[in-house]
Parts: structure tokens; C-alpha cells; sequence
């Protein structure tokens, strides 16, 4: 008889239709999702075959029923990953750190351009038979930036001097053999390495030469032919060569100091000024400079100034050159009773600082 209730049983199950899949829906809230529905009561044991038969296809419907839930939340939880991945990429791993060396040059700030200055300074003096003394100083100031070079010169000389006397007569009264001084200012702006205008004013005296005061005034362009700063490591001396074309304008006011002061009539000066300047390292230590200019006044009287200065500078140390210049200044229409052109021969000592 049992043989038989169990074939029977598994013909009901085999005939009892599967359960429909449910459409896929996002699951409801946590807080208000209805409770698994509850397992069916066993049966005794001696129920029937049939009903027991019916339990377990029961229970197998709840089975596949739940089975189905895991699955739509599972999904559910796959497709909220993907979303949170799209809307937040994984960023990739950060690259690995410069070196050492790398990073310290990059935090290094960059160099201030500074200001090149030197002094120069020359003295002669003698004493006994004939007594003399000369002092004459020069100075000068330069900055190069990327599109401005500013330069500032300056220069002064002051000396007496007593002629020779017979030893018991009245002693000669000394006098002013040099007393003159001058200031210049000048700024370039650079519009490529080559080219440049500039501005520049200064001011000058020579009382010896009957000049009070000669203010100026100065406009024009540069052109920089060459410069080659020097490199020792690289054997390449310094080497540069400068042009300047440019209009000027100076206000000469004369008064004569020696052998009597006596007032002067004052007068213009205006035209085109040309100038030169070549500077080139003969060895490692010694270098050669001459810088020359001549003005051509078209206002006023024709008049035409000339000056040239060379210099030889040998450095003694880093700081500490020695050198020797020769100065000419001449002028076609110079102040009444005064020569046409001057000249000044020095020795001096020059401290870069």
C-alpha cells in the first residue's frame, strides 16, 4: 500500500503548475516590506500521502518564492553599486614624487636681479720745492632686468696746486688747477636683446672751464651689437659693443672763475648725439674700454663737443682692479679765453661692490 501512496504523491507534484515569476520591482522600504510568509504546519505522520504530498509542494512554491526576492534584491544592490561608480570615479593612483633634486628647484625663489657698483679713486700730492694736490673719483651703478637697464655715473676731481719758490722769499699762494663734477642717469627699455630706447638727464660743472652748470637732457634708441658676458669655464671672454642715436638738449650757463670772476652770457645747445661704446676682455684679468661721443648743436651757434675716454682695468683681486685712463674733451666754441681741448692722463684704484 505505501509503494503505491508514493507514486501517487509524486504524480500530484509532478502536475501541480509552477509559480509565476513576479515582475521586477525595487523591493519596498525596509520599515514598512511585508514579513516572508509563514512555513505551512507539518502533518502528523499519519496523514494521508496526499496531503503530505500537497505540504511539500507547498513549501517548495514559498522556497522559490524567496528565492526570487534574494535575487531582485541582489540586482537591486548590483545596480545602486554601478550608479554610485559612475557618478564617482575611482581616481587613479597619485604619481610617484619628484626628486629630491627636482623639488628643491622648484622651491627655490628666483634671484633678484642686483645692482653692479664700483668706485674709483686717484691722488697725487707732492710737497716741498712745489706743492700739489689732485684728488679724482668715479663711480658707477648698473641693473639689467628682463626689460630695463638702469645706470647711474658719477665722477668729481678737486686739485691746488703752489709753483716752486727760492727759499726766503714770500711764499706763492696756491691755486684751483681742477674742480669739476657731473651726475648722470640713464634707464633703457629693452623691446628686444638688441634694441632699446632710453631717456637720460644729468648735470654737470667745470669751473675752471668757466661752466657754472650744464643741465641736459637726452632722447634716443641703442643698439646692441654684441654682448658676450665672460665664462671662464667656457674660455669665452667678455665682449660688447653699443651704439646710441639720440637727440640732446643742454642749458649752458658760463660765469668765469679764474684769474677773475667775471658773469658770462649763458647759452644753448640742442642737436643730434652719437655714441659708442666697445669693451672687450684682452686676457682672464685685464680688460679694455673706450667710450666715446660727439654732440653736434644746431641751435643757437654751430658748435660741435667731442669726447673720448679709454681705460685699461687689470684686476688684482675678485674686487680690486688697477687701472689707467686717457681722457679728451674738446668743444669748437668754448667759453671766451679758454683752449678748445683738455686732456687728463690717471691712474686709478677701482672697488667693485
Amino acid at each position: 500500500m505505501l509503494p503505491v501512496a508514493l507514486l501517487l504523491a509524486s504524480s500530484l507534484q509532478s502536475q501541480t503548475p509552477a509559480p509565476a515569476p513576479r515582475p521586477a520591482a525595487p523591493p519596498p522600504p525596509a520599515a514598512v516590506r511585508a514579513p516572508a510568509p509563514p512555513a505551512p504546519p507539518s502533518l502528523p505522520a499519519d496523514a494521508p500521502a496526499a496531503e503530505r504530498a500537497a505540504a511539500a509542494a507547498e513549501r517548495a512554491a514559498i522556497a522559490a518564492e524567496r528565492a526570487a526576492e534574494a535575487s531582485a534584491r541582489l540586482a537591486e544592490a548590483i545596480e545602486r553599486l554601478a550608479e554610485v561608480t559612475a557618478r564617482a570615479p575611482i581616481a587613479p593612483p597619485p604619481p610617484p614624487a619628484a626628486p629630491a633634486a627636482e623639488a628643491a628647484a622648484a622651491a627655490a625663489p628666483v634671484k633678484p636681479s642686483v645692482w653692479d657698483v664700483s668706485v674709483g679713486l686717484s691722488l697725487i700730492s707732492l710737497t716741498g720745492n712745489a706743492s700739489t694736490l689732485t684728488v679724482s673719483g668715479l663711480a658707477s651703478a648698473l641693473r639689467k632686468t628682463e626689460n630695463w637697464i638702469y645706470s647711474v655715473k658719477a665722477f668729481g676731481a678737486y686739485g691746488r696746486s703752489r709753483p716752486p719758490q727760492v727759499e726766503g722769499e714770500v711764499e706763492s699762494l696756491s691755486q684751483v688747477v681742477a674742480l669739476n663734477a657731473g651726475v648722470e642717469l640713464r634707464g633703457d627699455r629693452r623691446f628686444t636683446q638688441e634694441i632699446s630706447g632710453y631717456l637720460l638727464a644729468g648735470v654737470d660743472t667745470d669751473h675752471i672751464k668757466s661752466v657754472e652748470a650744464r643741465p641736459y637732457g637726452e632722447a634716443g634708441a641703442s643698439i646692441f651689437w654684441f654682448d658676450t658676458k665672460r665664462d671662464e669655464k667656457a674660455s669665452v671672454r667678455e665682449a660688447v659693443l653699443r651704439t646710441d642715436f639720440a637727440f640732446r638738449y643742454a642749458r649752458e650757463t658760463r660765469f668765469q672763475y679764474y684769474p677773475e670772476r667775471v658773469d658770462l652770457p649763458d647759452v644753448d645747445l640742442g642737436g643730434p648725439r652719437f655714441g659708442v661704446l666697445f669693451r672687450y676682455g684682452v686676457s682672464k684679468d685685464i680688460t679694455f674700454q673706450e667710450e666715446a661721443e660727439i654732440l653736434v648743436s644746431v641751435i643757437s651757434d654751430s658748435r660741435v663737443l667731442f669726447s673720448s675716454q679709454t681705460q685699461v682695468m687689470a684686476n688684482l683681486t675678485d674686487a680690486l682692479a688697477l687701472g689707467v685712463g686717457f681722457l679728451v674733451k674738446s668743444d669748437s666754441a668754448p667759453p671766451p679765453g679758454k683752449v678748445s681741448t683738455d686732456t687728463a692722463l690717471s691712474f686709478n684704484l677701482t672697488v667693485a661692490l
